[in-house]
C-alpha cells in the first residue's frame, strides 16, 4: 500500500474497442444529443403559451423536460468531444462532479415521477361521478401551483442530498494505477471496480442509497396506481374507465422503462458486466430524455391541440 500513487486523472474507454465505428458513434451521438434538446425545448415552450395545459400535470411534465435537458448533458458533451480524440481523458475531480451530478438528477427523476404518480392519482379521481359530485374541485384545490412547487423543490433538494454521501464515499476510495473506465462516462460500477482499497463497505453505501431512492419512488409510484386502479374498477361507465386510463397511460410507460433499468444498475453495482453496464446506461442516460417528450406528445390529446393552434397563431 505505502507504493500506491493517487489517481489525477481516468480514461474513459467508452467505446473505443470498436475503433471503425467511432464516425458513425459521433453523428449518432450528435443527432441523439441535438434532437433531445429540440424536442424538449419545444414542449417546454408549448406548455408555456398553451393555455389550456397550465394545470399541474403540464407543470410538472414541463419541469420534467428541463430535467431531461439538464440529465442528457451531463454526459452525451462529453461523449462527443472525446469520440475524435485519441486520449480520452477527465479529471479525478471533473470525473467525481459528473458522476455526482448524474446520479443527482437521476433521483431527481425518480421523485418527479413519483409526484406525477400521485398527480394522475387525483387527476383519476376528478372522472369518478361521485367524488366529483360530492368534492368539485377536488384535483385543481390540491395540486395547487403552490403545491406542486413544493413538490418540485423536494424532489430536488431529495435528490440532491440523497447522493452526496455516496459520492463523498467514492472520492475517499484510494485509487492506484490502474484508471481506465470501463464506461462511456463516469458511473459508480466501473468506479468501484478501480479501486484498490477494499470497496465493499462504499459499495454497500451506494446500494442502500440507491435503493432507498429507487424502492421508496417505486413504493409511491405503486401506491399511486394501486388507488388508480381502484377507483377506474369503481367507475360505471366504460367510457370513464377509458378516459381515466388514459390520462395514466403515457407517465406509466415512462416510469416502466426508467425503473426497470435503474433499479437492475444499482441495486447492485458491481455485478454488472462492462458491456451491460453500457447497454443499460444507453437506456436510462441516453434513450430516456430522448423518448420520454414523444411518449407525452404523442399519446396527448391536449399537447396536439395545443401544437395546432400555436402553429395557427404563428402562421396568421
Amino acid at each position: 500500500m505505502a507504493n500506491q500513487t493517487n489517481v489525477k486523472e481516468f480514461i474513459i474507454l467508452g467505446f473505443s474497442s470498436i475503433p471503425e465505428y467511432q464516425k458513425f458513434l459521433y453523428v449518432f451521438f450528435l443527432i441523439i444529443y441535438i434532437t433531445t434538446l429540440t424536442v424538449n425545448i419545444s414542449l417546454i415552450i408549448i406548455i408555456r403559451y398553451g393555455k389550456q395545459l397550465h394545470k399541474p400535470m403540464y407543470f410538472l411534465l414541463g419541469n420534467l423536460s428541463i430535467l431531461e435537458l439538464c440529465y442528457i448533458s451531463v454526459t452525451v458533451p462529453k461523449i462527443i468531444i472525446d469520440i475524435p480524440r485519441k486520449r480520452k481523458s477527465i479529471s479525478f475531480s471533473g470525473c467525481m462532479t459528473q458522476l455526482y451530478l448524474f446520479l443527482s438528477l437521476a433521483s431527481v427523476e425518480n421523485f418527479l415521477l413519483a409526484s406525477m404518480a400521485y398527480d394522475r392519482y387525483l387527476a383519476v379521481l376528478s372522472f369518478d361521478r361521485f367524488l366529483a359530485v360530492c368534492y368539485p374541485l377536488r384535483y385543481t384545490s390540491i395540486m395547487s401551483h403552490r403545491v406542486c412547487l413544493i413538490l418540485l423543490f423536494a424532489c430536488w433538494i431529495l435528490g440532491f442530498l440523497t447522493t452526496s454521501f455516496p459520492i463523498i464515499n467514492i472520492s475517499q476510495l484510494h485509487f492506484c494505477s490502474a484508471n481506465q473506465i470501463n464506461h462511456f462516462f463516469c458511473e459508480a460500477a466501473p468506479l468501484l471496480k478501480l479501486s484498490c482499497s477494499d470497496p465493499y463497505f462504499k459499495e454497500l453505501t451506494v446500494i442502500i442509497c440507491a435503493s432507498s431512492v429507487i424502492l421508496s419512488s417505486i413504493l409511491l409510484t405503486m401506491m399511486s396506481y394501486g388507488y388508480i386502479l381502484q377507483t377506474i374498477l369503481r367507475m360505471p361507465s366504460a367510457t370513464g374507465k377509458q378516459k381515466a386510463a388514459s390520462t395514466c397511460a403515457s407517465h406509466l410507460i415512462v416510469v416502466t422503462t426508467f425503473y426497470s433499468t435503474t433499479f437492475v444498475m444499482y441495486v447492485q453495482p458491481t455485478a454488472s458486466q462492462g458491456s451491460l453496464n453500457k447497454v443499460m446506461a444507453l437506456f436510462y442516460a441516453v434513450f430516456t430524455p430522448l423518448v420520454n417528450p414523444f411518449i407525452y406528445s404523442l399519446r396527448n390529446k391536449e399537447v396536439k391541440e395545443a401544437i395546432v393552434l400555436i402553429l395557427k397563431r404563428t402562421t396568421f
